[in-house]
């Protein structure tokens, strides 16, 4: 499969490090004795990944820009009460690690530690993305069935657009029962690709 040209949204680290600075200035840092979450950036053939990492756990990964960092520093912080720097940590260097290997074609399965925050009913939706086999995808109304709400597909595709981390809870492999791309946070073209890059093959019922 041939990739698309190389897309970098920061011209260099030192451009995502100011933009950051000014955007966790701008968010005011958070409250004084809330947890820290680090954040850090990796560049993707499909453009630049925020990395999220609080208590030795990835909790946030999701594809960022300049003209949306300084929103999702506020979005991050507000939603999950803590205070937000910059820095780094075992599972962020495990995680460029993995990411590397991924688009390397190396790597199928990711093992860094996750630490999602959502409803109970949201954790039972990713579970469930986080069990799609590399290559593989999945219907939102099968999805429903394997937590035990049939009728809940609307609910699902709602959890699965709150997914906090993606490509490594694999949002991108779940397609409409009829084999059509729909609903990716990413944009249609990035899911388009990653299952492309997966090889993936349709196994959804109709």
């Amino acid at each position: 499969m041939q990739r698309p040209v190389e897309h970098h949204d920061f011209d260099s680290q030192r451009a995502f490090d100011k933009a950051l600075a000014n955007a966790i200035t701008q968010s005011g840092r958070g409250r004084p004795g809330a947890p820290a979450m680090h954040l850090a950036r990796f560049e993707t053939p499909l453009g630049s990944l925020l990395a999220g990492v609080t208590e030795a756990k990835l909790a946030v990964l999701e594809f960022t820009g300049p003209d949306r960092l300084s929103e999702q520093v506020r979005r991050i912080g507000n939603r999950l009460k803590m205070t937000v720097t910059a820095g780094t940590a075992a599972p962020i260097e495990q995680l460029e690690q993995e990411l590397d290997g991924y688009f390397s074609g190396s790597l199928r399965c990711f093992t860094v530690a996750l630490a999602p925050a959502g409803t109970e009913f949201q954790r039972a939706a990713w579970r469930v993305l986080q069990g799609i086999p590399h290559g593989q995808t999945l219907s939102y109304g099968d999805q429903a069935r394997q937590i035990g709400r049939p009728r809940a597909v609307r609910a699902v595709a709602q959890a699965n657009g709150a997914n906090p981390i993606t490509i490594v809870v694999p949002c991108h492999r779940v397609i409409g029962s009829d084999g059509t791309l729909t609903g990716y946070g990413g944009g249609l073209w990035r899911k388009r690709w990653l299952l492309a890059h997966e090889s993936a093959v349709p196994t959804v019922s109709i």
